[in-house]
């Protein structure tokens, strides 16, 4: 019966043991597709990982590309404005030039040329004005014309008259004469003596126009230096601006001149 015993739990022991073995080999199966599943899945993910950056790489390369051919771009558009401005400078120079015997006078009444000749006018200025220049100085002059040549019906002010002088420092003479005189009169009507410039000056310079007024009333003795630089005297130094937006910058560390130039910046 012993006998017996031991060879039935035997049985078992082996029946017991195949089953356990069964099952770890079919645990070893699962666990091996498993891992070969999940190396498969690595790849993958591996694979596309390489083709993202790839991908990313290949993209900044043609960002990179992209963005040197901005800048070169800029670059070509900023040498091009540059060549443009200088081009527009050196032809506003050049009518400046040609210009600069000329003195413009502002104020003359339309009509009056056709009383007395438009060549008289100037004499009358002269005579009025600066008697002593006339007699110290042979002052000729070339050209007197009205300009433009065709009155607008829709402006109200007269045109200016040009007056071509043959020296240019007969020319300078008469308005450093007209600046120490302060007020230059024709038959005792007030107008201004000017230098004759290009458009492209006089639209620069009537910019400051506002400003040299209130700057005058205040006793700053601004003066318009060529083509259209502000200059002044501030704290016992010259000061000299080309644009507004340099001057609104100067005047934040000056709360005296903030105020008197405040809503013209």
């Amino acid at each position: 019966m012993f006998k017996e015993l031991r060879e039935d739990i035997k049985k078992d022991v082996e029946i017991i043991t195949n089953e356990l073995r069964e099952n770890i080999k079919k645990d070893v199966e699962i666990i091996t597709k498993n891992q070969l599943e999940l190396k498969n899945t690595i790849t993958e993910i591996k694979n596309s990982l390489e083709g993202i950056t790839s991908r990313l790489d290949e993209a900044e390369e043609r960002i990179s590309d992209l963005e040197d051919k901005v800048a070169e771009i800029n670059q070509t558009e900023q040498q091009k404005e540059k060549r443009i401005k200088n081009n527009e400078d050196g032809l506003r120079d050049l009518w400046d030039n040609i210009k600069r015997n000329n003195m413009r006078i502002i104020g003359i009444p339309e009509g009056e040329e056709s009383k007395q000749g438009i060549e008289n006018i100037f004499e009358v200025i002269m005579s009025e004005n600066f008697p002593n220049l006339m007699k110290e100085t042979n002052i000729q002059v070339q050209e007197v014309q009205r300009v433009p040549t065709r009155i607008n019906p829709n402006r109200s002010t007269p045109r200016h008259i040009i007056v071509k002088m043959a020296k240019l420092k007969d020319k300078e003479r008469i308005l450093k004469a007209a600046r120490e005189r302060q007020r230059v009169t024709y038959k005792g009507t007030p107008i201004r003596l000017s230098n004759d410039f290009s458009t492209e000056t006089l639209k620069a310079r009537r910019e400051w126009q506002e400003i040299l007024k209130v700057m005058e009333n205040k006793g700053l003795q601004p003066r318009l230096l060529y083509p259209a630089r502000l200059s002044f005297k501030v704290d016992g130094e010259i000061k000299s601006f080309p644009e507004k937006n340099k001057l609104k910058e100067f005047i934040t560390t000056k709360p005296a001149l903030q105020e008197i130039l405040k809503g013209l910046l």
